[in-house]
């Protein structure tokens, strides 16, 4: 049996500051996702655990985690279900070494576009990252993974848009970044602290409001999104007659499409 990774590796150099994905099927016959890393390769699950561990018969340790919340809600009875409920900090650990091995796997699975894939990942991470701060024993492990927080928001939020995007939903797409730029922003008047930039110099957010121009570039012509913009951008201009030709376009496009009851 040969055991030199260089096997594997010749052909497929390290790139300093590039990620380089590519999909291979596993001895079991199940397609795997490796990815280049300066002394090797990461080789991961495309579902379930990235490692492809069941903790405790769970599909992931958040599960289990999950699991036990559920049992413990169920033999509260009435009043606070989840009061009395920890996670001690040896299960903290563990949530943040697998939210870790799922932020491998979303970086990857973005640069080959399975934007459904991210998305699931993501809210995978958002989930850990909830149960943490909700009833982690330990101030510390309540805080840890705070910091991570928009990154992965904004992940989440680019999936969803690219996957509308993909489908040509263009207010859905338009919704979803609105809606993250919401996200952002809220929790970041909670967290600044923990979340660091301040206001719209957070770099998540200017992701998104480049992500929102992408979007809207992208829509038909008479998408009335599209037109909203540029009725704003050219009543900033005080350009008032490309203002009020486009204000006519808007009125005609909800005419033609007016919103559902």
């Amino acid at each position: 049996m040969i055991h030199d990774l260089r096997s594997i590796l010749d052909g497929w150099e390290y790139e300093p500051g590039k990620i380089s994905v590519r999909k291979i099927i596993g001895r079991d016959g199940r397609e795997k996702l490796q990815t280049r890393v300066d002394l090797g390769l990461l080789q991961l699950e495309m579902t379930g655990r990235p490692d492809g561990l069941r903790p405790h018969g769970c599909e992931s340790f958040l599960d289990f985690i999950e699991q036990r919340l559920r049992q413990h809600a169920a033999g509260r009875g009435k009043g606070a279900p989840d009061e009395g409920f920890t996670i001690s900090a040896e299960e903290c650990r563990e949530l943040r070494h697998e939210a870790h091995l799922f932020y491998q796997r979303f970086l990857s699975l973005f640069v080959l576009e399975d934007f459904e894939g991210v998305e699931r990942d993501t809210s995978h991470n958002l989930r850990i990252f909830e149960l943490c701060r909700c009833y982690a024993a330990g101030e510390a492990d309540r805080a840890a993974l705070e910091g991570q927080r928009p990154y992965v928001i904004m992940m989440n939020v680019r999936a969803q848009t690219y996957a509308a995007l993909r489908r040509r939903e263009y207010e859905a797409a338009s919704a979803r970044v609105e809606d993250g730029l919401l996200r952002l922003r809220g929790s970041g008047e909670e967290d600044s602290g923990a979340w660091g930039g301040a206001g719209d110099e957070r770099p998540e957010l200017k992701v998104l409001a480049a992500l929102r121009q992408e979007v809207l570039e992208r829509m038909p012509p008479d998408a009335a999104p599209r037109l909203r913009w540029e009725l704003e951008t050219a009543l900033e201009r005080e350009d008032y007659e490309r203002a009020a030709q486009l204000r006519d376009r808007l009125s005609n496009s909800r005419s033609k499409h007016p919103p559902a009851a």
